[in-house]
């Protein structure tokens, strides 16, 4: 079936049928960069405001309590999830050959989470938020959410068991795991009893509270900041540098292991509190254990590239993609560690854990991201690939900068607060103040803000590009759905 502009009537209907969903992919995959570039540029709104307090304006909705939680929840949510729902989307259908089992749904899924997004860049400034980290959004919002993750789920999982072939490939299980584990932790940790239309009361309180805050936490980490970007990993990286899976079987050994792991870790968030003790301990070994499965996963999209090597010279997205798995390994590295807890009692409140959280997300999940949509693009629309192979590199070398910069300060600037807090003279008073550590980390902040607004200024130069690229196709092509091989094919 040849590619191109289909024609109305009957030419309708073999687009139902006989070409995949793109357009939709492609709303998803602009809505992601447009995210990106919002939350990252409150992101350096506030950096900056910690190296310049007045950056505030003494304006309420401006002050860095408020911003805070709209940045996070815009890289991780409005970014994030935005370019897991693209990109899950785009893989179902080129996998499963064939068409999204529903094209009224999709657009259901893009105008209720974009929609749910915009309520949380006004609620958020204006002070109206449950207090719960990463979970901020009040009941309203938390139900527009619910509603329409089940309706993607119900797409993704739709879409799978329409497949035309036997086989469900190894990424569909991450974004299967991605999208159950976060619908899952949504609805528990969201549980609250409303009291007027922006305000709500949790059903938890004290202790368990934060055991079931922080069983969310941290794996929302899990199941939305790693498992389903391991799935743009499987697909993604294989598919750039031309060579399939170095072990497929191992592959399968880091799903179950990585899923089954991970949900046990989130105690470590809350060592040396009100949580018993033994639940810690449990949280800590979680974590350690899962440094294993993690590794195993990494190396496997690394040595993927076994034999092709030299693509690296001539290729940035490959680049993106692999200095992405990279960063993997050193936040998933770096995660057991701060779980024990001896070093946790060095590391927590301070700015190592700001540059551990960033070494995830702007050092693995922005870099897999940006590099998945330079790969996913062209394909997209039917280009024969980026406008500028130079502006990619360009980009490549703005964001691992950035993100070397970011990482590095609040390494050096946690490590040194913390060696601070704990000193005591002799007598058993403390050596330094507050405010004495405070000066000596003050510098590493405007070293963080340079990182940030390398970074920042990267994700307008790939907003220019897209736009670009898109200008650069006389008309998107429909992609036709590739029938697959006979073998494989079910009966």
């Amino acid at each position: 079936m040849a590619a191109g502009p289909v024609s109305a009537g009957r030419g309708a209907e073999a687009a139902a049928t006989g070409h995949y969903n793109d357009k939709i992919v492609h709303w998803f995959t602009v809505a992601t960069v447009f995210w990106g570039i919002v939350g990252m540029a409150v992101g350096v709104l506030i950096a900056a405001q910690l190296y310049w307090p007045a950056l505030n304006f003494d304006t309420p909705w401006l002050s860095y309590g408020r911003l805070r939680p709209l940045h996070t929840n815009g890289v991780i949510f409005a970014f994030g999830a935005t370019s897991l729902i693209a990109t899950s989307l785009y893989v179902v259908q080129r996998t499963c050959h064939t068409r999204l089992i529903s094209d009224k749904l999709a657009y259901f899924v893009f105008w209720g989470w974009n929609l749910a997004m915009v309520g949380t860049v006004i609620t958020l400034p204006l002070g109206i938020t449950q207090g719960k980290e990463y979970a901020e959004l009040e009941w309203p919002l938390d139900l527009l959410i619910l509603v329409t993750w089940v309706a993607y789920g119900w797409l993704f999982f739709g879409t799978v068991a329409r497949r035309k072939v036997e086989h469900i490939y190894v990424a569909n299980w991450f974004y299967a795991a991605f999208i159950i584990g976060v619908g899952l932790l949504h609805i528990v940790n969201n549980l609250a009893i409303p009291a007027g239309l922006w305000k709500s009361y949790p059903i938890y309180s004290g202790a368990v509270d934060a055991m079931a805050q922080w069983w969310y936490g941290h794996n929302a980490v899990a199941f939305l900041l790693t498992v389903g970007f391991l799935a743009m990993m499987y697909y993604y990286v294989p598919k750039q540098a031309q060579r399939p899976i170095y072990s497929y079987r191992l592959s399968i050994v880091h799903f179950w292991a990585l899923i089954s792991l991970y949900m046990w870790a989130g105690p470590h968030h809350l060592h040396y509190t009100a949580l018993p003790d033994w639940a810690q301990s449990v949280g800590m070994v979680f974590s350690v254990v899962l440094l294993a499965p993690s590794w195993g996963g990494a190396m496997n999209g690394i040595l993927t590239l076994s034999g092709v090597w030299h693509k690296l010279r001539t290729d940035p997205i490959l680049k993106f993609l692999i200095v992405a798995i990279s960063f993997y390994m050193i936040a998933t590295f770096e995660g057991p560690l701060l779980s024990i807890k001896t070093v946790n009692s060095l590391s927590h409140y301070t700015d190592w854990t700001v540059g551990h959280v960033h070494a995830g997300t702007l050092g693995w999940v922005a870099m897999i991201v940006v590099g998945s949509i330079y790969s996913m693009y062209p394909r997209l629309i039917g280009a024969a690939g980026m406008y500028s192979t130079r502006l990619v590199d360009v980009h490549f070398w703005m964001h691992t900068l950035g993100v070397v910069f970011y990482i590095v300060s609040m390494w050096i600037a946690g490590i040194s607060q913390g060696l601070m807090w704990r000193a005591t003279n002799p007598d058993g008073t403390l050596t330094y103040s507050f405010v004495e550590s405070l000066v000596v980390t003050y510098p590493y902040y405007l070293g963080r803000l340079f990182g940030g607004i390398l970074i920042l200024a990267g994700m307008v130069l790939m907003g220019w590009h897209i736009w670009k690229t898109w200008k650069s196709v006389e008309a998107p092509v429909a992609n036709p759905v590739i029938p697959p091989h006979p073998d494989t094919a079910r009966s």
